[in-house]
């Protein structure tokens, strides 16, 4: 929105065409909002959070509504934003920005993804970089290169072992009861829930 041309772009959309505008830089609800009036019925609405204004705003970002459906991390911009010391976009902590991010968006019914892991040869660093995210409530991450894919697709797929785990879970009694050696309750079935609900996701 930083440029002269975004109505123009926005203007241009075809519902029939395009499923999902992605806003960088979103740093305010009402830069946001101003997005969402001019965007064609039926196409819905992605904010990327990655300026310190953004995440300080993220909350009310995310109360938007219709037609925001998600919020995403930028990691790279983020971080020049605070001044992290690093030169590879996705390297450096920001566990803190990510898990804000993800509290705003599930407050609100939003899906959240984690931005993208800028070293191309780097297989192991984009594995931990996936693993973080969806440790930290992530659907899902971002990719910039076919290669990408299969590690971060496997990484936000539960294991064989993690869906049988989860429907025994499931199976126990209601109330608190022992499986496994674990104590588990309603919110361990909500954990379980919420494991098999990633296995059938589109």
């Amino acid at each position: 929105m930083g440029t002269p041309w975004w109505r123009d772009d926005l203007a241009s959309l075809d519902a029939n065409r395009f499923d999902v505008v992605v806003v960088p830089k979103v740093s305010s609800v009402s830069e946001l909002s101003q997005v969402a009036e001019l965007l064609p019925a039926g196409i819905g609405l992605e904010a990327q959070i990655e300026t310190a204004r953004g995440l300080v705003e993220v909350e009310r970002v995310a109360a938007l509504g219709p037609p925001l459906e998600a919020l995403v991390f930028g990691p790279g911009d983020f971080a020049a934003s605070i001044g992290v010391p690093v030169l590879t976009i996705g390297a450096g902590p920001s566990d803190y920005a990510l898990a804000r991010i993800v509290v705003a968006a599930r407050a609100f019914g939003l899906q959240v993804l984690d931005g993208p892991w800028a070293s191309l040869d780097d297989d192991a660093g984009l594995v931990a970089s996936a693993r973080r995210a969806l440790a930290l409530g992530c659907d899902g991450k971002w990719v910039i290169h076919p290669s990408q894919i299969d590690p971060v697709n496997e990484v936000f797929t539960p294991s064989e072992a993690e869906l049988e785990r989860a429907r025994g879970i499931l199976a126990a009694a209601d109330g608190a009861s022992r499986v496994s050696g674990e104590m588990v309750d309603a919110a361990t079935k909500r954990l379980a829930e919420a494991v098999l609900a990633r296995a059938s996701a589109p």
